[in-house]
């Protein structure tokens, strides 16, 4: 099951620092992301949000994997296995294009724009989904950047957990 951890940062740039090093991390197998999102208050009271999985762009991908599967099974019944192919696959990207658009993937649209709307100037959130990790490792890497829990889908235990360690990451540079 995934777990949801949302964390504000007092740096409008922090958060997307922090999800550089998670995105590296994940290609060391440390953490694995079903989704992230950055959101950031500038001075002047706009707010931006970016977010790493694009919807249309995952059906597209998706639909063209089964339509191109489908149509080549199709297109054998009827001796040609590459028009049946090709034909397939664009239409299952289109489909999936389409459907993609419709659907939500991963982080709730609602529950960012909601968060995002109490950042204040010069401050980001990072929203991250998190199918397994290695906290031990993942905190280690990201002491410097210290942070404050705004919601998490932990257990209680769980996240006082992470609290205690996000609070010694932005103690100890200050003890220094």
């Amino acid at each position: 099951m995934s777990e949801l951890v949302v964390v504000g940062f007092d740096d409008v740039f922090a958060a997307d620092r922090v999800l550089t090093i998670l995105l590296r991390l994940e290609r060391e197998y440390l953490i694995d992301l079903e989704d992230a999102v950055v959101a950031f208050r500038r001075p002047d009271g706009t707010v931006h949000v970016k977010q790493t999985i694009s919807p249309p762009v995952v059906g597209a991908v998706t639909g063209l994997a089964r339509g191109a599967l489908w149509g080549g099974l199709v297109g054998l019944l009827f001796f040609a296995p590459f028009t049946g192919l090709a034909v397939g696959a664009v239409a299952g990207a289109g489909i999936g294009a389409a459907a993609g658009t419709t659907l939500d993937f991963g982080i709730d649209d609602q529950l960012i724009a909601r968060i995002a709307d109490t950042l204040k100037p010069d401050t980001s959130a990072l929203f991250l989904l998190i199918e397994k990790a290695q906290p031990e490792r993942v905190l280690d890497e990201l002491k410097a950047f210290g942070g404050h829990v705004i919601r998490t889908s932990l257990s209680p235990d769980q996240e006082e957990r992470l609290r205690k360690a996000i609070e010694r990451t932005s103690a100890a540079p200050a003890a220094a």
